[in-house]
């Protein structure tokens, strides 16, 4: 059996850390990208991965919410989870399926959704 492999993309590197650090004591796979242009080189190089975990303030380039929409255009098989502590995000801003959870999230938040949809 392989295990989910999760990517988490974060542009501060403590808060990615500590994203990996949950979903890896959780059992899962964890990937970290710390840019949107990270993110879609791991994409396209890999592809175990379920779910990606990501925040929208990525500082210059492309925010999450770009990514997500290139995720769902480009991998639509791969779930999607954005989280902000900055900014309010509305259902007409995020990609179908997407999931929104604002920060602080609990660990127990981000792991009944990853769980889910790593199945």
């Amino acid at each position: 059996m392989t295990v989910p492999a999760i990517l988490v993309v974060e542009d501060q590197l403590l808060l990615r850390m500590d994203a990996m650090f949950m979903i890896e004591d959780a059992g899962f796979l964890a990937v970290g990208a710390r840019d949107t242009a990270d993110a879609l080189r791991i994409l396209e190089d890999r592809t175990d991965i379920r779910v990606i975990f990501t925040d929208i303030d990525m500082g210059d380039g492309p925010d999450g919410l770009w990514l997500a929409a290139c995720v769902r255009d480009r991998w639509p098989p791969i779930h999607i989870i954005v989280t902000s502590g900055h900014r309010r995000v509305t259902a007409d801003m995020m990609p179908d399926g997407a999931l929104f959870l604002d920060k602080p999230y609990t660990e127990e938040q981000v792991l009944t959704h990853v769980r889910r949809l790593a199945a």
